[in-house]
Order: C-alpha cells, then structure tokens, then sequence
C-alpha cells in the first residue's frame, strides 16, 4: 500500500577489500537505487549506512550494514526498530549461490539456504518473514570452497553482465514495491540475464 514505509537493506561487507566481491551483491543493488532516488548514504544509528527517499511512491529507507555479512541481523533489525517498519516491509537483498548468475527470485519467508547475512537477519529479526531479493551468483566450480567464492571478485565474463544484472535486481525491487510479490515474481522469475 503506498503511504507505508519500508526499509531496503542491502547485505555486503564494508571496506574496500570487499567492494567488487560477488558477496557484496546487495550492496551494489542498493548503491543503484541510492543513485535513482537521488539520495547518498550516511552513517546512521550503530553500524548501518542509512539514505531515505522515496521508490515507486514509496517512503523507503535503504541501509547497508557496516557490521560484516555475518552479523548484519542487527544493524538491520535496529533500523527496523527505530523507524518502526514490520518485517513484512523489509526487503532484504543479496547474493545467492544456489541461483545461476544472472537469475534473480524474490520471495518472502522461508529459510536461510545457508546464507549467513539472511541467517543473521532472521535471527535479529527473530523471524523470518521479510521479502528477499535473491541474485545469483553461481555455485563454484569443482570442490571449490563456496565461502571463498563469494568473497572472490566476478570474473571478467562476469563483470561484463554486472551493470545489467545490478539493474535488473534494482528494477525487482521496485516491480515488488509497486506491483506486490506475484507480479513481481511473474516478471523476473521468467527472464534472465
């Protein structure tokens, strides 16, 4: 419903050690939205870098936690908190090693897939109904470690698809907002990058 606020939290690691990891997906997605809404970060509260504005007619605050992925759970249920936004209007966008790269999916509730950023939002959170914007990155060739895989920066063929699929996951975000979670998932769930 338009007039409700709602927090977009994108997951990453901060430090510029980080920046081009595939972990760091969510916070790519929200630097887009900052820049489309016309609006830069702050520090704000402890731990998060916060910027509000408006997005498909929305009130919304976006925030990135600065608390590393694993414990990004509290930064985000503390903006949460002061800003009295339910779960139900949180977005929680990240990468997703169980989606080919490129794909994207949304969903609302469920579990963690093992994803240590949304595990830590659900148990901050002390639920797990909140929506998700899940962006592929792709499951490691061989036995590679997938824990080193998403801190390793994309690829070169990657990195050619990036812009898109950063636009893509930010264009999600909003479809969910404007049009709801089934229109939302008919769109993207059908096309890939």
């Amino acid at each position: 419903m338009a007039g409700e606020r709602w927090l977009i939290a994108g997951l990453g690691n901060p430090g510029p050690d980080y920046a081009a990891n595939r972990h760091n997906l969510g916070f790519m997605v929200a630097d887009l939205l900052a820049d489309r809404m016309g609006v830069g970060f702050r520090r704000a509260r402890q731990q998060v870098l916060a910027a509000s504005g408006k997005l498909a007619g929305h009130a919304v605050i976006l925030a990135k936690p600065l608390s590393y992925m694993n414990l990004s759970g509290g930064p985000v249920a503390s903006v949460g908190g002061y800003y009295k936004i339910p779960a139900g209007q949180i977005i929680v966008v990240h990468d997703e090693i169980d989606l080919p790269f490129g794909t994207i999916r949304l969903k609302r509730g469920g579990g963690d897939g093992g994803h240590n950023g949304v595990k830590s939002v659900t148990s901050a959170l002390r639920t797990s109904d909140f929506f998700r914007v899940r962006v592929g990155v792709g499951r490691p060739a061989g036995r590679r470690d997938a824990a080193r895989h998403v801190l390793d920066d994309f690829t070169k063929a990657e990195r050619k698809e990036l812009p898109l699929l950063i636009e893509r996951a930010a264009d999600a975000v909003e479809a969910l907002l404007d049009r709801g979670l089934a229109a939302a998932q008919n769109e993207f769930h059908s096309t890939s990058a």
